[in-house]
């Protein structure tokens, strides 16, 4: 059976990330019926943090919304992972939240979750689209820029 996620992932030339373990008393994924959520997700590269700092200050619009590109393919590696390594159960994006580390004068946070919005859309098509909140914060767990969560429907 092909993939047609993972297919789309590999033909925008994407590779999903090791899920990263929790930094706190909680777990990655949470299933309750069809439905699986996915516990914030940091821009984690293979060198550790990619994106720290506050947008308005020190982090500009285009290097967060890749941060929050990197946060919705962490959030699509959990996901794999709590489906034992199959993607092919995925039904939609249902709901996702976005958190960004800005300044208070800084309204741009719809521009920089699209980044993860986008990304979810682009390998999905409609059933990545999803509801979603964008919101501004003081500041995220390590400094981070942005942190994104996301609930998704699974087939059973």
């Amino acid at each position: 059976m092909t993939n047609s996620i993972e297919d789309a992932l590999t033909r925008l030339g994407y590779t999903l990330p090791q899920p990263t373990a929790p930094q706190g008393s909680y777990v990655p994924v949470v299933q309750t019926g069809s439905l699986l959520f996915v516990s914030g997700q940091l821009p984690m590269g293979p060198n550790g943090l990619e994106c720290v700092g506050r947008c308005g200050e020190t982090v500009s619009v285009a290097d967060a919304q890749a941060a929050a590109r990197l946060c919705a393919l962490h959030i699509l590696a959990h996901v794999k992972n709590a489906l034992g390594g199959d993607l092919s159960r995925l039904v939609r994006i249902v709901k996702v939240n976005g958190f960004v580390n800005s300044t208070p004068d800084f309204g741009d946070h719809p521009a920089v979750i699209n980044g993860a919005s986008n990304l979810f859309a682009e390998v999905m098509g409609d059933s990545g689209r999803h509801a979603r909140a964008a919101v501004g914060v003081a500041n995220l767990p390590f400094g981070a820029a942005v942190e994104v969560e996301g609930v998704v429907e699974i087939a059973l």
